[in-house]
């Protein structure tokens, strides 16, 4: 993606738009996938929360991709992309018995995180394979908003809590296919990651009828310049090499199996939005975009910091700014950021935005959400039409109020 084909697609679909780059999605797959090429099954299930347009999922279709998924919807969205029940695994939080049941209806690999929820579908359905999230307590990355695996997290079963899983899975007499862990997002520690996996690899070993081991994601991507990312390469090394010497100890040729969603698309996306208004304040130079925390949450939710370049003038001469949106809350995307000279209607393009950015969207303040577009092979393509008025009103319904005056009587004093 250049500067001028953005420019283009600003002008074309309007601003803000987020645009997605098939090739670069396709080249960090393989990337993954060549990583653990000594592993003789490996599942790389894409996290369809990242990004979830339909297009993008028949893309990972295209590369043989597996989906995790952690709402009935995102399953619904898988199948009608295309893919198999038995390539989708459904790894939700704090859903209903019934929601987990209408999945597994559906031939989807389930993956259970709470005791209450293993006991009662094992007792109703105890021939169907289940997989367990455990929750190794470890903190591999990112702080507590992203990271799941620390002792406080909502997610995933307990270590601690063995002995009382395994009673569970004997008196149900259900079939455990699958351990899973996600210490979190952002994983700047291989070795921490690895110490995780010794935890898993030591859970698994309770398990007798294990098809495949999920080591969760969180790989880290680079959001500056000169930032670290995880080192995929030196993980799939170790990792492969650790997960072949169990699996040989096992009596079983497994799956590994992993997650990825950031590490899959961040780096994809960017979105675009243009300068409304450059003001200057007695201590600060704002410039005020068609966006707002509706359309790119990540920077006040999480204090991610997304790469800002001025794509109207890349060569002009830099200035610090404060990035701003229109929404009637604080919504700040940088402060004073160096930023190529902005004037308003410049275009600011908005790096790896390809990951839990449009999937976070809203409608607050009654904007409209952006469209998406797909470069795929050179060529843009519309993915989602920018939202209208119609949208916004079309659940909404109109009932008519009538308020009748109130009796109000006045005493008046003798």
């Amino acid at each position: 993606m250049n500067s001028e084909q953005l420019l283009h697609i600003a002008d074309l679909y309007e601003s803000p738009v987020y645009v997605y780059d098939s090739e670069k999605i396709i080249n960090q797959y393989n990337r993954l996938k060549n990583a653990f090429s000594n592993v003789n099954n490996l599942r790389l299930n894409y996290a369809v929360k990242a990004l979830s347009n339909i297009s993008v999922l028949k893309l990972f279709k295209t590369l043989n991709s597996g989906l995790d998924t952690v709402s009935i919807q995102e399953v619904q969205l898988g199948l009608k992309a295309g893919f198999e029940p038995e390539s989708i695994i459904f790894t939700p939080n704090g859903v209903s018995l019934e929601e987990i049941e209408a999945v597994a209806a559906l031939g989807v690999q389930i993956n259970i995180d709470n005791l209450s929820i293993l006991e009662q579908f094992g007792t109703k359905h105890p021939n169907i394979p289940v997989c367990i999230r455990i929750n190794p307590h470890v903190m591999a990355g990112g702080n507590t908003n992203i990271s799941v695996g620390h002792i406080d997290s909502k997610f995933g079963i307990s270590i601690h809590q063995i002995p009382l899983l395994l009673r569970i899975v004997e008196n149900t007499g259900m079939t455990i296919n699958g351990i899973h862990m996600h210490t979190g997002s952002d994983i700047l520690d291989i070795d921490v990651f690895l110490y995780a996996s010794e935890i898993l690899f030591e859970t698994a070993k309770n398990f007798k009828n294990l098809d495949f081991i999920d080591f969760g994601s969180g790989f880290k991507v680079p959001y500056k310049s000169g930032d670290i990312e995880t080192n995929i390469e030196e993980l799939g090394e170790k990792l492969s090499a650790r997960f072949n010497t169990f699996c040989e100890n096992y009596g079983k040729e497994l799956t590994l199996a992993f997650e990825p969603g950031k590490f899959l698309v961040s780096e994809a996306g960017v979105f675009l939005a243009k300068v409304n208004v450059v003001k200057q304040t007695t201590s600060t130079v704002f410039a005020q975009v068609d966006s707002g925390f509706n359309h790119l949450i990540r920077p006040m939710l999480y204090g991610s910091q997304h790469e800002i370049i001025n794509i109207s003038n890349p060569e002009g001469r830099e200035r610090f700014y404060s990035v701003v949106g229109y929404i009637c809350e604080t919504d700040t995307f940088a402060n004073n950021r160096r930023i190529s000279e902005i004037s308003e209607g410049d275009i600011l393009c908005f790096k790896n935005a390809g990951a839990y950015c449009f999937t976070m969207a809203s409608n607050y303040n009654s904007r409209y959400r952006p469209a998406e577009v797909l470069i795929h092979n050179g060529e843009a393509h519309l993915i989602r039409k920018r939202e209208t008025f119609e949208d916004i009103i079309k659940n909404q319904i109109e009932i008519e109020l009538n308020v009748e005056e109130p009796n109000v009587s006045v005493l008046i004093p003798d």
